[in-house]
């Protein structure tokens, strides 16, 4: 299956960047998302379209088998107890990260499973809103 090219915000970039050089190890989960970051294309948060998964994005999306999630997208630091949040660093977190509505990708879910994951909504994307610095 190809792999769908993803696209980030410079902001996000930056702050991601940051965050993988604090963290004191390194892991599956922060070398995953460093991959993810570095193959991405960037562009000034003005100019993000309204498709794309960006950090702070709320977006529904599909597991193969069927079962549908709606999460928002959260920075480690930000992430609470709702269960309506997923970090950044967790598999799914960093699968979703610069994702369009309609991309599809097989994803390694805990347990050491396949499963493909198919982006259908973003619900709220912060630099459509106009949030561009938040």
């Amino acid at each position: 299956m190809h792999t769908p090219d993803i696209m980030l915000s410079t902001t996000d970039y930056d702050r991601l960047d940051a965050l993988l050089r604090a963290q004191k190890t390194t892991s599956m989960a922060t070398e995953t998302l460093r991959q993810e970051i570095e193959r991405s294309t960037l562009v000034a948060p003005e100019q993000l379209p309204p498709h794309v998964v960006s950090m702070n994005s709320t977006v529904r999306f599909r597991f193969a088998e069927g079962k549908t999630s709606t999460l928002t997208l959260v920075y480690p630091k930000d992430l609470d107890q709702s269960g309506q949040q997923i970090s950044v660093l967790a598999p799914v977190g960093s699968a979703l990260l610069g994702l369009s509505i309609g991309d599809v990708i097989n994803w390694p879910l805990p347990g050491g499973n396949m499963s493909t994951i198919t982006i259908e909504e973003i619900i709220y994307q912060p630099e459509r809103a106009g949030a561009f610095h938040r």
